[in-house]
């Protein structure tokens, strides 16, 4: 082996490695829109594990499925075979009833009709937010077989199972795992 090859190969090994990780490990991901507010915000940046085992209520990235072009963030309330119901704000899944603390805050501001405050909404928003009954429009579904029901933490906005229906695990890019941007706001989920 001569030597220019044997300095390099370090560095060529580094790179396959980094290459092969961001192939079948991990992917980055950009939160576009407001769909996952207040747990995620228009901007930041994830890192998403292509290996992880998917639970409820986790994070994850996925192509929509009636536009496989676009890559959405959402949280998983439903796994296949589940039974799951939404009544007044109440998250019911195979009949227990689920608390959702991640929206709590959110849920209170929404009450108070002190969103805007919060999170600088446009006009349209807000007129939304005001004639909306409840943080959660009321529903009752059954997951298939291998897909999932996922929801928007924002569901007076979020595009997610409730319009587009389930998604197929095929769809599923991952399991957020990590925010690294804003510096400020780095958390492992």
């Amino acid at each position: 082996m001569n030597s220019k090859l044997k300095e390099w190969l370090p560095v060529i090994i580094i790179v396959l490695l980094i290459f092969l990780a961001r192939a079948f490990v991990f992917s980055p991901v950009k939160v576009e829109g407001h769909s996952m507010d207040p747990t995620l915000h228009d901007g930041q940046r994830l890192i998403s594990s292509k290996v992880s085992n998917i639970d409820r209520q986790d994070i994850i990235t996925t192509k929509e499925p009636d536009n496989t072009n676009i890559y959405v963030v959402k949280r998983v309330i439903g796994l296949p075979g589940d039974k799951i119901e939404m009544q007044n704000n109440r998250l019911t899944i195979n009949g227990k009833e689920y608390k959702e603390p991640y929206l709590t805050d959110y849920q209170k501001k929404f009450k108070e009709d002190k969103l805007f405050d919060t999170y600088s909404y446009n006009s349209a928003f807000q007129e939304q937010a005001a004639n909306a009954d409840n943080f959660t429009n009321n529903f009752s579904v059954t997951v298939p077989k291998n897909s999932y029901f996922v929801l928007g933490d924002n569901r007076l906005i979020s595009k997610d199972s409730r319009i587009f229906g389930f998604v197929d695990k095929s769809l599923v890019q991952g399991k957020v795992v990590l925010r690294f941007w804003p510096l400020n706001k780095i958390q492992l989920f």
